[in-house]
């Protein structure tokens, strides 16, 4: 259950967000507390996009109550957005200029600005300080994007989809990075599709499908505690593969181990991931979401059907009535 807080950097209640007769947000509710990372996460298509956009500002709710460091995102002005790192999907910077170069730009649009040259460090850009953005590779530029994101040192810092391009040592590195900014008290608002870095990186998650949230708690207890019973699997003496889920692996292990009078092969203990239980969440979210699609069509398509009974009694009635005036 998530809790009233005043005191949240970001609070929501209610969020509703329609293009025309289709509505991509559909009553969400969740606050983000100081200093904490939370993961909002769901598939694409999802609504994810835009409940971020509305929290930045770069665009307008239909209805519902948002707040974002004490301030609607609406009506948000120049001293509320430095406060601000966002950290876009897609890149906007120049390329004619060196990373040194853009950067220095930016540190000057805010009143307490990092360093640029610990920036620089921090993203792991170093040795390409003083080379044009055009000449850097896709996920060297994507670094870039996330040097623009912390330069003004936010307090709400955006991060959505930060390690799209790195490699696998880069992606460590930049988490990293984002655990001394939680250190230094920034929030983190994060959104990605890599769901060990939400569990790396996160303290809460929220998970949106076709623009509900379906869940929200801690990392290690979103989908609750069925959905992270473990898995002992195992191959009998016919090769056959089995399965239990049980609270106590550890018990069954050894029951197997004493019935057999040795392990069994292929023995394995699996502890659901976080990755494992968000898509068991989606799943089920979607299966319902079709379900109610279905019902919906077939309630439409019984008045439908109704109708075309009525229409075709009236024109029954309405022709007995003109052959008896005949």
């Amino acid at each position: 259950m998530e809790m009233e807080s005043s005191s949240a950097v970001v609070r929501v209640r209610d969020l509703h967000k329609s293009y025309g007769s289709f509505e991509a947000v559909k009553g969400i509710n969740f606050d983000i507390h100081p200093g904490e990372t939370f993961a909002l996460l769901g598939p694409n298509g999802a609504g994810k996009s835009t409940v971020i956009e509305i929290l930045e500002g770069y665009r307008d709710r239909s209805s519902g109550e948002v707040s974002v460091l004490g301030a609607d995102p609406q009506r948000g002005g120049l001293d509320w957005k430095a406060r601000l790192g966002v950290v876009l999907q897609s890149t906007g910077e120049s390329g004619a200029v060196t990373v040194t170069e853009q950067l220095s730009h930016f540190a000057g649009l805010y009143p307490n600005p990092r360093g640029v040259a610990e920036v620089i460090a921090a993203v792991g850009l170093e040795e390409k300080a003083k080379t044009r953005i055009s000449r850097l590779s896709g996920g060297q530029r994507r670094r870039v994007d996330v040097a623009l994101g912390i330069i003004g040192r936010p307090e709400l810092l955006f991060l959505d989809e930060p390690t799209t391009g790195f490699d696998p040592e880069a992606r460590h590195q930049f988490w990293d990075l984002v655990r001394r900014l939680k250190a230094e008290g920034t929030t983190i608002l994060l959104t990605t599709h890599y769901l060990d870095e939400a569990a790396q990186l996160g303290d809460r998650a929220g998970v949106i499908n076709g623009g509900r949230l379906i869940d929200i708690g801690a990392i290690d207890e979103i989908g609750g505690a069925e959905a992270r019973v473990p898995l002992v699997r195992w191959r009998d003496a016919h090769g056959v593969i089995k399965e239990i889920r049980t609270d106590r692996p550890g018990q069954v292990v050894a029951e197997l181990v004493g019935a057999a009078g040795a392990e069994p092969v292929d023995l394995e203990v699996i502890r659901p991931s976080l990755e494992a239980v968000y898509l068991g969440l989606v799943r089920g979210a979607t299966d319902q979401i079709r379900g109610e699609e279905d019902a919906g069509k077939q309630s439409d398509d019984r008045d439908t059907a109704t109708g075309r009974v009525a229409a075709d009694e009236l024109a029954a009635d309405e022709t007995t009535v003109t052959e008896a005036h005949s």
